[in-house]
Protein backbone atom coordinates (compact mmCIF):
# COMPACT_ATOMS: atom_id res chain seq x y z
CA UNK A 1 0.00 0.00 0.00
CA UNK A 2 1.19 3.54 -0.88
CA UNK A 3 0.69 6.32 1.96
CA UNK A 4 -0.19 9.76 0.65
CA UNK A 5 2.59 11.50 1.99
CA UNK A 6 3.65 15.53 2.27
CA UNK A 7 3.99 15.44 -1.13
CA UNK A 8 0.47 14.71 -1.91
CA UNK A 9 -0.88 17.89 0.19
CA UNK A 10 1.22 20.46 -1.78
CA UNK A 11 -1.10 19.54 -4.97
CA UNK A 12 -4.57 18.10 -3.82
CA UNK A 13 -6.06 22.14 -4.75
CA UNK A 14 -3.93 22.30 -8.21
CA UNK A 15 -4.12 19.16 -10.82
CA UNK A 16 -3.87 17.06 -11.84
CA UNK A 17 -5.77 18.22 -14.86
CA UNK A 18 -6.47 21.28 -15.86
CA UNK A 19 -9.13 22.74 -18.60
CA UNK A 20 -7.84 25.15 -21.40
CA UNK A 21 -10.58 27.01 -20.04
CA UNK A 22 -8.61 27.51 -16.61
CA UNK A 23 -5.55 27.60 -18.33
CA UNK A 24 -6.88 30.77 -20.42
CA UNK A 25 -7.47 32.45 -17.24
CA UNK A 26 -4.40 32.00 -15.61
CA UNK A 27 -1.71 32.65 -18.49
CA UNK A 28 -0.95 35.61 -16.22
CA UNK A 29 -0.25 34.39 -13.63
CA UNK A 30 3.27 34.53 -12.42
CA UNK A 31 3.99 31.73 -10.45
CA UNK A 32 2.58 29.35 -13.22
CA UNK A 33 4.58 27.98 -15.98
CA UNK A 34 3.54 26.00 -19.35
CA UNK A 35 5.94 23.28 -20.75
CA UNK A 36 5.41 21.84 -23.86
CA UNK A 37 6.80 18.00 -23.49
CA UNK A 38 5.98 16.96 -27.07
CA UNK A 39 7.44 14.02 -28.54
CA UNK A 40 6.79 10.95 -30.37
CA UNK A 41 8.68 7.32 -30.76
CA UNK A 42 9.20 8.33 -34.14
CA UNK A 43 10.33 11.50 -33.80
CA UNK A 44 11.86 12.40 -30.59
CA UNK A 45 11.93 15.61 -29.08
CA UNK A 46 9.66 17.75 -31.39
CA UNK A 47 11.46 21.08 -30.73
CA UNK A 48 10.71 22.22 -34.56
CA UNK A 49 6.99 21.81 -33.56
CA UNK A 50 7.36 23.88 -30.49
CA UNK A 51 9.52 26.39 -32.37
CA UNK A 52 6.88 26.76 -35.00
CA UNK A 53 3.96 26.99 -32.63
CA UNK A 54 2.98 27.02 -29.41
CA UNK A 55 1.00 28.11 -25.99
CA UNK A 56 1.97 31.67 -25.61
CA UNK A 57 4.57 31.92 -22.56
CA UNK A 58 5.40 27.49 -22.95
CA UNK A 59 8.96 26.55 -22.44
CA UNK A 60 10.39 23.16 -24.26
CA UNK A 61 10.87 20.62 -21.79
CA UNK A 62 12.99 17.17 -23.74
CA UNK A 63 11.66 13.90 -22.92
CA UNK A 64 15.23 12.49 -23.62
CA UNK A 65 17.36 15.19 -21.62
CA UNK A 66 15.53 17.09 -19.12
CA UNK A 67 13.41 14.07 -18.17
CA UNK A 68 15.21 11.32 -18.44
CA UNK A 69 18.95 10.28 -17.89
CA UNK A 70 21.18 8.41 -20.64
CA UNK A 71 19.74 5.16 -22.20
CA UNK A 72 21.36 1.79 -21.09
CA UNK A 73 20.80 -1.79 -21.64
CA UNK A 74 21.21 -2.30 -18.11
CA UNK A 75 18.71 0.73 -17.11
CA UNK A 76 16.06 1.00 -20.24
CA UNK A 77 15.29 4.10 -22.60
CA UNK A 78 14.06 6.48 -20.07
CA UNK A 79 16.08 5.69 -16.74
CA UNK A 80 14.77 9.02 -14.14
CA UNK A 81 17.56 11.35 -14.08
CA UNK A 82 19.19 11.65 -10.55
CA UNK A 83 17.88 14.60 -8.53
CA UNK A 84 20.31 17.28 -8.83
CA UNK A 85 20.03 16.59 -13.01
CA UNK A 86 16.45 17.21 -13.04
CA UNK A 87 16.68 20.13 -10.12
CA UNK A 88 19.16 21.43 -13.12
CA UNK A 89 16.66 21.20 -16.27
CA UNK A 90 13.97 22.54 -14.07
CA UNK A 91 15.68 25.41 -12.81
CA UNK A 92 16.62 25.83 -16.18
CA UNK A 93 13.20 25.86 -17.33
CA UNK A 94 12.45 28.82 -15.42
CA UNK A 95 10.64 26.07 -13.14
CA UNK A 96 11.29 27.20 -9.07
CA UNK A 97 10.34 25.20 -5.97
CA UNK A 98 6.57 26.99 -5.83
CA UNK A 99 5.86 27.04 -9.76
CA UNK A 100 2.73 25.49 -10.75
CA UNK A 101 3.29 23.79 -13.74
CA UNK A 102 0.66 22.76 -16.26
CA UNK A 103 2.94 20.29 -19.07
CA UNK A 104 0.98 19.31 -22.40
CA UNK A 105 1.69 17.56 -25.56
CA UNK A 106 0.06 16.29 -28.64
CA UNK A 107 -0.65 12.81 -27.61
CA UNK A 108 -3.15 12.77 -25.66
CA UNK A 109 -1.49 13.76 -22.43
CA UNK A 110 0.93 10.25 -22.95
CA UNK A 111 4.32 12.63 -22.86
CA UNK A 112 3.07 15.75 -20.26
CA UNK A 113 1.96 13.09 -17.46
CA UNK A 114 5.87 11.82 -17.31
CA UNK A 115 6.10 15.18 -16.16
CA UNK A 116 3.17 15.25 -13.91
CA UNK A 117 4.44 12.47 -12.40
CA UNK A 118 7.98 13.31 -11.40
CA UNK A 119 6.75 16.42 -10.08
CA UNK A 120 4.41 15.31 -8.19
CA UNK A 121 6.17 12.41 -7.08
CA UNK A 122 8.84 15.15 -5.10
CA UNK A 123 6.19 17.65 -4.07
CA UNK A 124 5.95 20.17 -6.61
CA UNK A 125 2.52 21.25 -8.13
CA UNK A 126 1.46 20.35 -11.60
CA UNK A 127 -1.35 19.22 -13.71
CA UNK A 128 -1.51 18.27 -17.63
CA UNK A 129 -3.61 19.97 -19.81
CA UNK A 130 -6.57 18.23 -20.95
CA UNK A 131 -6.72 17.74 -24.55
CA UNK A 132 -3.07 19.25 -25.31
CA UNK A 133 -2.05 21.34 -27.67
CA UNK A 134 -4.74 20.35 -30.33
CA UNK A 135 -7.89 21.98 -27.84
CA UNK A 136 -5.99 24.95 -27.11
CA UNK A 137 -7.32 28.10 -28.70
CA UNK A 138 -5.92 31.06 -27.07
CA UNK A 139 -2.43 33.06 -27.81
CA UNK A 140 0.21 30.82 -29.38
CA UNK A 141 3.78 31.69 -30.17
CA UNK A 142 6.63 30.78 -32.65
CA UNK A 143 10.34 30.25 -32.36
CA UNK A 144 12.85 29.82 -29.09
CA UNK A 145 12.67 30.31 -25.67
CA UNK A 146 14.42 31.92 -23.32
CA UNK A 147 13.03 31.82 -19.37
CA UNK A 148 14.42 33.11 -16.61
CA UNK A 149 16.67 30.79 -14.58
CA UNK A 150 14.82 29.57 -11.29
CA UNK A 151 16.01 27.99 -8.05
CA UNK A 152 14.53 24.47 -7.79
CA UNK A 153 15.64 22.64 -4.78
CA UNK A 154 16.89 18.90 -5.68
CA UNK A 155 14.51 16.15 -4.19
CA UNK A 156 15.67 11.97 -4.11
CA UNK A 157 12.79 10.18 -5.61
CA UNK A 158 10.40 8.84 -2.90
CA UNK A 159 11.34 5.11 -3.22
CA UNK A 160 7.29 4.43 -2.08
CA UNK A 161 6.50 6.00 -5.94
CA UNK A 162 8.45 3.21 -7.63
CA UNK A 163 9.86 -0.35 -7.93
CA UNK A 164 13.31 -1.52 -9.39
CA UNK A 165 13.68 -4.65 -11.55
CA UNK A 166 14.60 -6.54 -8.74
CA UNK A 167 11.69 -6.06 -6.43
CA UNK A 168 9.23 -6.86 -9.58
CA UNK A 169 11.03 -9.79 -10.19
CA UNK A 170 10.70 -11.10 -6.59
CA UNK A 171 7.07 -10.00 -6.71
CA UNK A 172 5.91 -12.17 -9.31
CA UNK A 173 2.91 -14.37 -8.26
CA UNK A 174 2.06 -12.68 -5.38
CA UNK A 175 0.34 -9.86 -4.21
CA UNK A 176 0.55 -7.16 -7.05
CA UNK A 177 -1.66 -6.39 -9.85
CA UNK A 178 0.75 -5.38 -12.92
CA UNK A 179 -0.16 -3.05 -15.58
CA UNK A 180 1.40 -3.16 -18.59
CA UNK A 181 0.54 0.26 -20.66
CA UNK A 182 1.55 -0.32 -23.98
CA UNK A 183 -0.68 -1.52 -26.99
CA UNK A 184 -2.09 -4.62 -27.40
CA UNK A 185 -0.55 -6.00 -30.24
CA UNK A 186 3.23 -4.76 -28.19
CA UNK A 187 1.76 -6.19 -25.24
CA UNK A 188 1.34 -9.61 -27.22
CA UNK A 189 4.34 -9.47 -29.72
CA UNK A 190 6.48 -6.50 -29.18
CA UNK A 191 7.93 -3.81 -31.81
CA UNK A 192 10.68 -3.23 -33.50
CA UNK A 193 11.71 -0.97 -30.46
CA UNK A 194 11.43 -3.75 -28.02
CA UNK A 195 14.09 -5.99 -27.21
CA UNK A 196 12.09 -8.94 -27.17
CA UNK A 197 8.17 -9.80 -27.58
CA UNK A 198 6.33 -10.02 -24.52
CA UNK A 199 5.54 -8.61 -21.41
CA UNK A 200 5.89 -9.32 -17.91
CA UNK A 201 4.60 -12.20 -16.71
CA UNK A 202 1.08 -11.68 -15.10
CA UNK A 203 0.68 -8.34 -16.14
CA UNK A 204 -3.09 -7.45 -17.61
CA UNK A 205 -2.95 -4.99 -20.89
CA UNK A 206 -4.23 -1.62 -19.72
CA UNK A 207 -3.37 0.52 -22.79
CA UNK A 208 -2.79 3.88 -21.93
CA UNK A 209 -4.82 5.22 -24.32
CA UNK A 210 -7.70 3.77 -23.34
CA UNK A 211 -7.89 6.37 -20.19
CA UNK A 212 -8.90 8.94 -23.02
CA UNK A 213 -11.92 9.58 -25.66
CA UNK A 214 -11.56 12.61 -28.52
CA UNK A 215 -8.45 13.41 -26.87
CA UNK A 216 -9.95 13.99 -23.42
CA UNK A 217 -9.76 12.34 -20.27
CA UNK A 218 -12.86 10.17 -19.44
CA UNK A 219 -14.96 11.13 -16.52
CA UNK A 220 -13.96 10.08 -12.89
CA UNK A 221 -16.64 7.49 -12.88
CA UNK A 222 -15.49 5.69 -16.19
CA UNK A 223 -11.87 5.80 -15.00
CA UNK A 224 -12.91 4.25 -12.01
CA UNK A 225 -14.87 1.58 -13.92
CA UNK A 226 -12.11 1.08 -15.91
CA UNK A 227 -9.76 0.17 -13.80
CA UNK A 228 -11.85 -1.59 -11.58
CA UNK A 229 -12.71 -3.90 -14.63
CA UNK A 230 -8.82 -4.54 -14.88
CA UNK A 231 -8.90 -5.33 -11.54
CA UNK A 232 -6.68 -3.08 -10.31
CA UNK A 233 -8.80 -0.39 -8.61
CA UNK A 234 -7.33 -1.26 -4.98
CA UNK A 235 -3.57 -1.31 -4.02
CA UNK A 236 -0.45 -2.88 -4.67
CA UNK A 237 -0.37 -1.87 -8.24
CA UNK A 238 2.53 -1.37 -10.34
CA UNK A 239 2.16 0.45 -13.87
CA UNK A 240 4.72 0.14 -16.53
CA UNK A 241 5.34 0.55 -20.41
CA UNK A 242 7.82 0.58 -23.31
CA UNK A 243 10.41 2.76 -21.69
CA UNK A 244 8.57 4.30 -18.47
CA UNK A 245 6.92 7.06 -19.80
CA UNK A 246 2.99 6.52 -21.22
CA UNK A 247 2.65 4.55 -18.12
CA UNK A 248 2.39 7.93 -16.25
CA UNK A 249 -1.13 8.11 -18.37
CA UNK A 250 -1.98 5.37 -16.12
CA UNK A 251 -1.27 7.29 -12.97
CA UNK A 252 -2.00 10.60 -14.04
CA UNK A 253 -5.54 8.81 -14.74
CA UNK A 254 -5.56 6.62 -11.81
CA UNK A 255 -4.89 10.14 -9.33
CA UNK A 256 -8.07 11.73 -11.32
CA UNK A 257 -10.38 8.95 -10.54
CA UNK A 258 -9.66 9.18 -6.82
CA UNK A 259 -7.57 5.84 -6.65
CA UNK A 260 -5.10 4.76 -4.68
CA UNK A 261 -1.37 5.87 -6.13
CA UNK A 262 0.59 3.33 -7.94
CA UNK A 263 3.76 2.16 -8.11
CA UNK A 264 5.73 3.26 -11.79
CA UNK A 265 8.44 0.54 -12.83
CA UNK A 266 10.77 2.98 -14.31
CA UNK A 267 13.20 0.51 -16.54
CA UNK A 268 9.31 -0.77 -17.95
CA UNK A 269 10.04 -2.92 -20.70
CA UNK A 270 12.98 -1.77 -22.36
CA UNK A 271 14.98 -2.78 -19.15
CA UNK A 272 13.17 -6.10 -17.91
CA UNK A 273 12.98 -7.38 -21.86
CA UNK A 274 16.98 -6.69 -22.43
CA UNK A 275 17.70 -9.27 -18.92
CA UNK A 276 17.62 -12.43 -20.99
CA UNK A 277 17.57 -14.15 -17.42
CA UNK A 278 14.27 -12.99 -16.34
CA UNK A 279 10.91 -14.53 -18.06
CA UNK A 280 8.12 -13.04 -20.74
CA UNK A 281 4.76 -13.77 -21.42
CA UNK A 282 3.99 -13.76 -24.98
CA UNK A 283 0.16 -14.39 -24.67
CA UNK A 284 -2.66 -11.68 -25.90
CA UNK A 285 -4.11 -9.76 -23.50
CA UNK A 286 -7.98 -11.03 -22.17
CA UNK A 287 -10.41 -8.74 -24.12
CA UNK A 288 -12.00 -6.37 -21.75
CA UNK A 289 -14.67 -4.04 -21.71
CA UNK A 290 -13.22 -0.31 -22.17
CA UNK A 291 -16.22 2.04 -21.98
Amino acid sequence: MIVRSERDVNTEEFGPIVSVEWLTAHLDDPDLAIVDVRWSLAAGPKRADFEGGHIASAVFADLDVDLSSPASTDAGRHPLPAAASFAEAMGRLGISDHTKVVAYDDAGGLIASRLWWMLDAVGRPAAVLDGGFAAWEGPTAEGPTSPAPAVFSPVEWPADCVITKQALAESLGGALTILDARAPDRFANGSPVDPRPGHVPGARNAPAGANSAAGHLRSDAELAEHYGELGADGNNVVVYCGSGVTACANLLARRKAGLPDARLYVGSWSQWGADDTLPAETTPPTPRCSK
